[in-house]
């Protein structure tokens, strides 16, 4: 799939994946192990994203199982089609009648019964779901089970046997086993601790906001239409952001967001006003928003986020500077 540590950045490049060293070798080794690699870190640092990337970039499918509280093996595995096992009960209940008719009885019925139940709990009315998706494939398959730390531990421990042999076990079917086993991700945003046993099945990734250099390379790829000067100005804003004891930080896709939208309002530059006006985008709690604005507009230990001298080219600037010089006088 892939030939070296830098193949799997290049690839990942390809794909507009931003990824460093480090992070490409956990790749690699999963790979040429065959080991499910486990990424924490907080929300949207890139963690799907790799997995979406990843799969793009080997030409495989992706098979993704969203995981929330009270998921279970019917959602996760397999389910029987029950409807048609009812249909094609109705279809053969003369067929069924004539193997019943020699039977003295209601337990010999149930045992003459007993024999043939394989006819209906067959692959015939077997309905995969994510999990014997990718270990059926004929092509292996990145399965991304994402969010696991939303699931119950209980789904946890039926991941186990998965995760070891990349097989599962179908009580009316038997094992199955991947021929060739999946690609496997598993992303969790640490809302709670995962078993011991999980972790020691995969290889550990931790993915973590990105330096200012990283995330402005991201900015630079994914929204080209940012100038130099914004683009510096507004992941600096982003980064200083992120120091406040918000909720929820500012994840790379709403850094993303932001961007795009000051692009759409043609904004030449970040000022208090814009900050106030586009906060929305980039923040999601009312709480959270009254702490940057407190940041921002005023107070003694507010800073100054953004543009730090007035270029000029924004009528709003003389405003905003006549505010920063009355709260630098008054404090």
């Amino acid at each position: 799939m892939f030939e070296s540590i830098e193949d799997v950045r290049e690839r990942l490049a390809e794909q507009e994946y931003v990824c460093d060293r480090r992070l490409a070798t956990v790749v690699y080794l999963a790979l040429k192990l065959d080991k499910p690699v486990l990424i924490e870190g907080p929300a949207g640092v890139g963690k799907t994203e790799l997995a979406k990337s990843l799969a793009a970039a080997a030409d495989r499918s992706l098979i993704r199982l969203q995981c929330y509280e009270g998921l279970d093996e019917a959602k996760a595995l397999y389910e029987w089609e029950y409807g048609k096992q009812l249909l094609y009960t109705q279809v053969l209940r003369e067929k069924i009648g004539e193997v019943l008719g020699p039977t003295k009885g209601l337990r010999e019925a149930a045992a003459k019964l007993r024999e043939q139940e394989d006819v209906f709990f067959s692959e015939n009315f077997l309905v995969e779901r994510p999990i014997l998706q990718a270990i059926t494939s004929e092509t292996p398959p990145v399965l991304l089970l994402d969010e696991i730390d939303r699931a119950d531990e209980e789904f946890e421990a039926f991941l186990l046997e998965f995760l070891s042999d990349y097989q599962v076990s179908i009580p009316e079917i038997g094992t199955v086993e991947a021929e060739h086993p999946p690609v496997v991700i598993l992303t969790s945003n640490r809302t709670r601790e995962l078993s011991e046993a999980l972790k020691r099945r995969c290889l550990h990734l931790q993915i973590d906001y990105p330096s200012p250099e990283v995330e402005l390379e991201i900015v630079r790829l994914k929204a080209p239409g940012v100038g130099d000067a914004l683009a510096k100005e507004l992941v600096e804003t982003i980064q200083e952001i992120r120091g406040l004891d918000l909720r929820k930080s500012p994840s790379i896709g709403e850094t993303l967001d932001w961007a795009r939208s000051l692009v759409v309002l043609g904004a030449p530059n970040i000022n208090k006003d814009l900050i106030e006006e586009t906060l929305s985008v980039i923040v999601k709690y009312d709480r959270d928003a009254e702490k940057v604005l407190a940041h921002v507009g005023g107070g003694p230990d507010s800073k100054d986020l953004g543009q730090k001298e007035p270029t000029g080219e924004n009528p709003n600037e003389a405003m905003y500077e006549m505010h920063r010089s009355t709260h630098k006088h008054t404090h």
